[in-house]
């Protein structure tokens, strides 16, 4: 335990350091493995690469799509325009409302968090821009919006924190919706008034909006900037042709880029370097999440982990307690909230289920907390928050602080009053 508890503790100390994920998680995965016995050789050839390869095999399109998508709405104009009409609805001074509801709609709409960041990310940053919002904020909105409340406790999020416990507690997307509205409310109203607190602290302090330039990148004059409406087509594209057509991500996306092209061909002349930029972006982006499932990948197969299942499952008399602890613990140290509900429940989800047979608790409380409790783990090996920074260009020296609190203190609040709300019964 002591293994991975330093492993652990190495990894998130240097990468809030801002040194590069790329070599930490190895480093690390390589301390776990000398200090648990392990031959670290074959350990960093077999078990951390499996992890890390597995994870660029079935992400990389969505990454490489995703990050031409969003590099295309922003070199276009389309993203301009898109935020201004966003600006003149919501108000010039509320970029993080707006950037909070849309990472909220398209996530609770079904589309993957990845292709979230990478669809919204340009919007986002023009909100920012016109409401001189410092980009330190940019990360923990998204995160708020993206990686909490619609992700977990929103009874009916297609995401897959949400259809993982179906499987082994009988239940329904929808299940636990009192409980699921209660946390809902807890994380989003929660979160939003930390940001809003943050953007007048911060701006009280002289910290705007400051714009890291890409080199090379094209500056797209006023008078180009495409109609607002048929902007919104290739987000509107991309949500149909998944949620309604249920196309796979990576042809959904397509048509996105697709639709982006004809309706801007009259700056035919900057898809080259948008798609250039775009593929060089996702290659960062995903080695930077990759690296990190493969150090969740190594602590899988210390010896001590199937100790510390067992010593989770045994921490409270309260089954409820013992299940959101698991399931978070594990959440935090293999950095994925799905990676670690499916580990624990696949260790564990029998004997809940059987605990919410003898205790009377009703399994839709198991099934809504197992999902709350697994978005409550956000710390700085987070596979979502390593690509939410490379793609943005932020440090977490720069944004964890508001991330720690609006993505896991006030969530782990959501967690404890689910806990009570499904001990006296409520459902």
């Amino acid at each position: 335990m002591l293994s991975i508890l330093i492993g652990l503790i190495l990894l998130m100390a240097l990468a809030y350091l801002g040194w590069s994920i790329i070599w930490v998680a190895p480093l690390a995965a390589g301390v776990v493995a000398l200090l648990s016995g392990l031959d670290v050789y074959s350990t960093y050839t077999d078990t951390y690469m499996n992890g890390l390869v597995n994870f660029v095999q079935k992400w990389f399109p969505i990454f490489l799509l995703g990050a031409i998508f969003g590099k295309l709405m922003e070199e276009t104009g389309a993203a301009k325009a898109v935020a201004k009409k966003v600006t003149q609805l919501i108000g010039g001074k509320r970029a993080i409302l707006g950037v909070l509801i849309a990472s909220a709609l398209l996530t609770y709409g079904g589309v993957s968090l990845f292709v979230v960041v990478f669809a919204v990310y340009p919007i986002a940053l023009e909100l920012f821009r016109e409401a001189n919002v410092t980009r330190k904020l940019l990360v923990p909105t998204f995160a708020l919006g993206a990686f909490t409340f619609t992700m977990t406790s929103m009874p009916g999020t297609p995401q897959i924190q949400n259809l993982i416990p179906i499987a082994y507690y009988n239940t329904t997307p929808m299940a636990g919706p009192v409980i699921g509205i209660v946390t809902t409310l807890i994380m989003a109203v929660g979160g939003y008034a930390w940001l809003a607190y943050r953007e007048k602290k911060l701006s009280a302090k002289g910290e705007g909006f400051v714009m890291r330039e890409t080199p090379g990148s094209s500056k797209s004059d006023e008078s180009s900037t495409p109609s607002w409406f048929l902007s919104l087509v290739p987000l509107i594209v991309v949500v149909i042709f998944l949620n309604v057509v249920k196309l796979e991500p990576i042809y959904a996306l397509m048509l996105g880029i697709v639709s982006i092209m004809l309706i801007n061909v009259k700056v035919y002349k900057k898809f080259i370097f948008s798609i250039n930029e775009g593929a060089k972006g996702s290659v960062m982006a995903i080695l930077n999440t990759s690296a990190a499932v493969g150090f969740g990948a190594v602590i899988a197969i210390v010896p001590a982990f199937d100790n510390i299942t067992e010593w989770l499952l045994n921490v409270s008399d309260n089954p409820l307690v013992a299940q959101s602890l698991a399931i978070q613990v594990m959440a935090m140290i293999t950095g994925s909230a799905s990676g670690g509900m499916g580990i624990a429940l696949s260790t564990l989800g029998d004997t809940f289920y059987n605990l919410s047979q003898t205790t009377g608790i009703n399994p839709e409380v198991f099934h809504r907390m197992a999902s709350v409790a697994a978005g409550a783990s956000i710390l700085p090996n987070n596979g979502a928050l390593l690509t939410l920074l490379a793609v943005t260009g932020l440090t977490h020296k720069e944004t964890y602080k508001d991330v720690f609190v609006v993505a896991l203190v006030i969530p782990t609040i959501a967690v404890i009053v689910g806990i009570i709300m499904g001990g006296i019964g409520l459902v």
